[in-house]
């Protein structure tokens, strides 16, 4: 069942604190940019908390958010639901599925009443459904969001991200690495793919304290990841076993939570790492669970530009990083942190040893990570990045289709053309 949760007293109080401020008004400048947001279900992963941190802290006097949650109607993404701007619950649980066509049309007059000027989809259902949508309905900037390098993709994504390109306006990648592997897989025009890098809250690791120079005397090791292939926790657990001979004392954590929990206690079990290997699911204080590290770890096989990445280095951690995706932009190797290939458990292990030997160089990354992310990560930046982009959509548009003007040219008497009447070679 389709659910609007407060449109209209949200954009009323917004207009009146701008009244109030003595800012916007109709007649002295434009009404903001009204910018919706399509995604299945909101979550705890990087996507979903770049797209929130986008509807909490957008501008209102630039660019005016909406939210349409595909399906919406699970408690964990409704307990995300942000108050900032209206949401939109389609309830549509399959593609497939003939009331599908039910909450199409209702999206569809929705987008007209609202007058919306982008609609922009997160994922693949989202995008299959918002795209065509907002093109029946007339919006004029249709914007699919790929945050990763497609490694997910089967040949039939393939074929439909490639029948979408007729549709979509713009594409955002958020690295080099994943506007490069969506050009090769759906070979979209380049000129409409645009690169706009995430951003983290500094704010909440502003308090941690920087890595200590002392040896541990029971190391602690973590992972901030989603239990799910693509994140190489097999290999963390292969990297811990090898790390244990060394360390006995070592502790290995992962926070987060996914369908591989029951196969990875299994395999640490099997390492003889049942008291030194933990899953804590979900965690929602991930600045508390940095402080405690002595590395953190990114083992993934395939990454965009990787928010817990960002994460670790505005924490200030030691790192040890997969060299995929769009890593080594924000890393360099013996700089940020240590770089080892996707895969590879032996070299994992062998970084991750080097900094608890080495706690000096593991503080002089750390600091040069965190100093990295303070000034070219910070989210105040994300947010103007994708602000301006916005305001340049509906500037750029406005211009090309305002009518050519005409050039008036003052008058002047035509001088006299001869005729039969006043001819004098006519006698």
């Amino acid at each position: 069942m389709q659910q609007l949760i407060s449109p209209k007293p949200v954009i009323a109080t917004h207009a009146a604190h701008v009244r109030q401020r003595g800012e916007g008004c109709p007649a002295a400048s434009p009404r903001p940019v009204r910018v919706c947001f399509v995604i299945d279900e909101l979550g705890t992963a990087g996507t979903e908390g770049q797209l929130l941190a986008l509807l909490r802290h957008l501008d209102r006097r630039r660019v005016w958010p909406y939210l349409c949650l595909l399906r919406g109607d699970n408690p964990a993404s409704q307990a995300l639901e942000p108050d900032a701007c209206p949401i939109l619950r389609l309830g549509v649980g399959s593609l497939c599925h003939p009331r599908a066509l039910l909450s199409l049309w209702r999206f569809l007059r929705f987008l007209r009443r609202e007058r919306i000027d982008v609609v922009q989809t997160y994922f693949a259902d989202s995008t299959y459904f918002g795209i065509p949508a907002a093109w029946l309905a007339g919006v004029p900037h249709r914007i699919r969001t790929r945050n990763n390098v497609g490694h997910w993709l089967t040949p039939l994504h393939r074929r439909l991200g490639r029948l979408l390109n007729a549709f979509t306006t713009q594409t955002i990648t958020n690295c080099a690495a994943a506007r490069q592997a969506l050009m090769a897989a759906e070979q979209p025009r380049p000129e409409t793919v645009r690169v706009l890098e995430n951003g983290v809250d500094l704010d909440r690791f502003g308090d941690l304290p920087p890595l200590t120079a002392r040896p541990a005397a029971r190391p602690h090791i973590g992972v901030v990841a989603n239990l799910r292939p693509v994140k190489g926790l097999d290999v963390f657990v292969r990297a811990a076993a090898l790390i244990h001979t060394r360390y006995p004392q070592a502790v290995f954590t992962v926070a987060g939570e996914g369908e591989l929990r029951k196969p990875l206690e299994q395999q640490a079990a099997a390492e003889g790492l049942a008291e030194h290997f933990w899953l804590l699911g979900r965690v929602t204080d991930i600045a508390g669970f940095l402080a405690g590290l002595d590395v953190a770890v990114l083992c993934s096989h395939a990454e965009g530009m990787s928010n817990t990445l960002l994460e670790y280095m505005a924490a200030g951690r030691a790192i040890v990083a997969t060299c995929v995706g769009a890593t080594p932009e924000l890393i360099a190797d013996g700089i940020h942190g240590l770089l080892v290939p996707p895969g590879d458990a032996l070299k994992l292990a062998e970084a991750i040893v080097r900094l608890l030997e080495d706690r000096e160089l593991a503080q002089r990354l750390g600091a040069a990570a965190r100093q990295r992310a303070q000034e070219r990560y910070n989210r105040e930046a994300m947010i103007r990045r994708f602000e301006d982009f916005y305001l340049s959509l509906v500037r750029e548009a406005a211009r090309t289709s305002r009518p050519p003007s005409l050039t008036v040219r003052p008058y002047s008497r035509p001088e006299p053309r001869p005729d039969a009447c006043t001819s004098p070679n006519v006698r």
